[in-house]
């Protein structure tokens, strides 16, 4: 390309960058660590055979998508995106697991702020005549000493074990 800076990978290549170069438009030579990397885990003739065979539209994705996959495999040769995949996977399951404990936490606190309400309401002054014609308030506290005491809520522990058993079923 006469008077213009070769593109990335002619450069790379150390060859005169034709004119019809199948690299020019995806890999610039702005940026030759595009092409470097893709270079070093792919190499130029697969990356050039693998564009050929795109439509001219589906091109750039594919170079990008080979970018990222040479850069996965540079931070980790084994597993690549498949690793990253993997560990950003193990962060969601985490952050479920986390939010079945919020939500679990805040159904405890939802069924104790309900007992004491219910505590509250079951203590409601009764009217009641003397005899003299005169009402008097007491307080009722028979509706307090008949509540079981057996009738404690879940604890937190197996409100959050019926969550995790709710929820597994959608992973």
């Amino acid at each position: 390309m006469g008077g213009s800076p070769p593109c990335a990978s002619c450069k790379l290549l150390r060859r005169r960058c034709a004119k019809g170069c199948i690299f020019a438009p995806f890999f610039p030579s702005e940026e030759p660590h595009k092409f470097a990397i893709v270079h070093k885990v792919f190499g130029a003739s697969n990356v050039s055979k693998m564009l050929q065979e795109l439509p001219l539209q589906q091109r750039a994705d594919a170079v990008s998508s080979l970018v990222y996959e040479a850069n996965a495999r540079i931070r980790d040769p084994v597993y690549g995106c498949v690793g990253a995949i993997s560990q950003l996977q193990n962060q969601v399951k985490q952050l479920q697991t986390q939010l079945a404990m919020a939500h679990a936490e805040i159904l405890c606190v939802q069924m104790q702020n309900d007992s004491s309400s219910s505590s509250l309401a079951n203590q409601q002054l009764d009217i009641y005549d003397d005899g003299g014609g005169k009402s008097s308030f007491l307080n009722n506290n028979q509706y307090i000493n008949s509540i079981p005491q057996s009738m404690n809520y879940s604890s937190p522990n197996n409100v959050f074990q019926e969550t995790l058993k709710k929820e597994s079923l959608w992973l």
